[in-house]
């Protein structure tokens, strides 16, 4: 099998199902090129079901492995600022551990980094599932082009965050993943394209994405309201769009946060999605 020269980054926390996380780890296993490192966060101590799986990767593959654990839970953009920063290759690929990749997920991205050396992040659509990757929801359809990316990323997220791969030396010129609670990744986009940083999503559907009822219910009540307001604020102040862009943005999410939540799927699958 081929190895590249690519770091998957994870960050896992307790109340992730180890079947989840398994399912991560095997369609990591499963590309077509193999990762030379593979680097896991632990935020904060685990649960003994999930130690019990990383050691049982950690002894499959030996070397492959990184494992970085913290003593508390730091929060996502803090685990990944501290995983972007110990990654041993400048191309990064994310992962979710409740996600599932497409076989040739890595190569396709490895590939079209190595013909085009201007590009900085690269992302892909999605599938949306429940319980299977047979049950599909919806699928999510990204803008393409560097163009497109940047006119999109000034009222919504330009990246499926758990399909990108990216330049490890431009993430950390524009200063890394920050906390913002919800928004870490949109944050860190928005930064990379004011700099300058050229960005492209491919066509294919390159991650399969868990959804249902668990997500829709996070993306909705005042306990998501109010930091969404304040991470919108800050993306406005150092992204691309304009002020009627953010306040646009601003009342759409305080609707879809006060709807009731099955209402709030349907939004998101009609609405959002195509």
């Amino acid at each position: 099998m081929q190895t590249i020269p690519v770091s998957v980054l994870m960050s896992v926390y307790k109340k992730e199902k180890p079947e989840y996380f398994t399912q991560t780890m095997e369609s990591t296993l499963a590309q077509s090129v193999q990762p030379d490192e593979i680097l896991l966060v632990e935020d904060g101590p685990l649960t003994d079901e999930l130690y019990e799986q990383i050691q049982h990767y950690r002894d499959r593959l030996a070397g492959r492995l990184t494992i970085i654990s913290l003593e508390k839970n730091q929060g996502l953009g803090t685990a990944l600022a501290i995983g972007v920063k110990n990654c041993r290759n400048d191309l990064i690929a994310r992962m979710d551990t409740d996600d599932i990749m497409a076989n040739t997920r890595l190569e396709i991205q490895y590939n079209t980094f190595l013909k085009n050396s201007e590009l900085a992040i690269i992302g892909s659509n999605i599938i949306e599932f429940e319980d299977t990757i047979e049950n599909e929801l919806a699928r999510k359809n990204m803008p393409l082009t560097n163009e497109e990316i940047r006119q999109f990323s000034k009222k919504r997220n330009p990246f499926n965050h758990m399909t990108v791969m990216y330049k490890k030396e431009a993430v950390i010129a524009v200063g890394n993943y920050l906390p913002l609670q919800g928004f870490e990744d949109y944050y860190l986009w928005v930064r990379l394209l004011k700099a300058g940083y050229e960005g492209q999503n491919l066509p294919e559907f390159l991650v399969y994405a868990r959804t249902g009822n668990d997500m829709y219910n996070r993306r909705g009540g005042l306990k998501y309201l109010m930091p969404g307001l304040k991470a919108r604020k800050r993306i406005y102040q150092e992204g691309l769009g304009s002020f009627t862009d953010f306040v646009s943005v601003s009342a759409i999410h305080i609707v879809i946060c006060l709807m009731p939540t099955q209402l709030r799927g349907k939004f998101y699958k009609r609405m959002l999605r195509k």
